[in-house]
């Protein structure tokens, strides 16, 4: 399935009114990608200016949601669209929550780096964060270019790499634990850590979900709760 579902109807204005929620559904996502990898040059920078702009972002990323959902809900009222556009607007206003989310991490990652700013500490393990920020950005822009392509292509293989955020994930809080318990000194600064890498493994969540919906757009059905087995196998069938 690509794009081509949308511009099939009698009526002009729908079939724009249409590309330009996608449209802006891909800018509000280009934008929620521009704040994490924002956040993680300032986490890893300590550069207080960068974390700041990252916040005033957020407030472009919220104002898009209320923008996108509004007009999402007004063409349900007016149009009353049916099959693969009800599934298109229902799951925009999915997906568009989702990316206001992730965008919320993202802040509070920026949020933590200026809290990180003014302490000295261990920076040994900021060298797996930055493969697992890698990993969770790979996610996020493959469930944003399905979208864009309105196809499943390649869905598991995104899905597929929650497994390894997980493991990392779980990898370097063992790491950030044993610091605390090695110099009590290190728990306000290494807490501010932890609470930036529990941060990116959401935004990998939320990369999957992203890909849940179009799963439901695309096909008609509902993944949301299938592990990784059950999603290959029913993306099979």
């Amino acid at each position: 399935m690509d794009n081509s579902k949308i511009g099939h109807h009698i009526s002009r204005q729908f079939n724009t009114e249409l590309e330009d929620i996608r449209n802006k559904v891909l800018e509000m996502g280009g934008l929620v990608e521009r704040q994490l990898e924002l956040a993680i040059q300032a986490f890893t920078t300590n550069d207080v200016e960068t974390a700041e702009l990252v916040i005033k972002q957020d407030k472009q990323v919220n104002d898009m949601e209320v923008e996108i959902d509004l007009e999402c809900t007004q063409i349900i009222a007016l149009r009353q669209p049916t099959a693969f556009d009800l599934r298109l607007l229902l799951t925009v206003i999915k997906i568009i929550s989702e990316l206001e989310i992730a965008g919320d991490h993202a802040e509070r990652i920026a949020k933590m780096s200026i809290q990180l700013s003014d302490t000295e500490g261990r920076r040994d393990q900021y060298q797996e964060i930055l493969h697992m920020a890698d990993v969770v950005k790979e996610m996020l822009h493959g469930a944003l270019d399905a979208f864009a392509r309105m196809s499943v292509d390649g869905i598991t293989v995104i899905t597929g790499k929650d497994e390894k955020v997980d493991r990392e994930y779980s990898s370097i809080v063992r790491q950030l634990i044993t610091h605390m318990m090695e110099d009590p000194r290190n728990i306000t600064r290494t807490l501010n850590v932890l609470w930036t890498v529990r941060a990116l493994e959401r935004i990998g969540d939320h990369a999957c979900y992203l890909c849940e919906h179009l799963v439901f757009m695309v096909k008609g059905e509902a993944v949301r709760h299938l592990n990784q087995q059950e999603l290959e196998e029913k993306m099979k069938g």
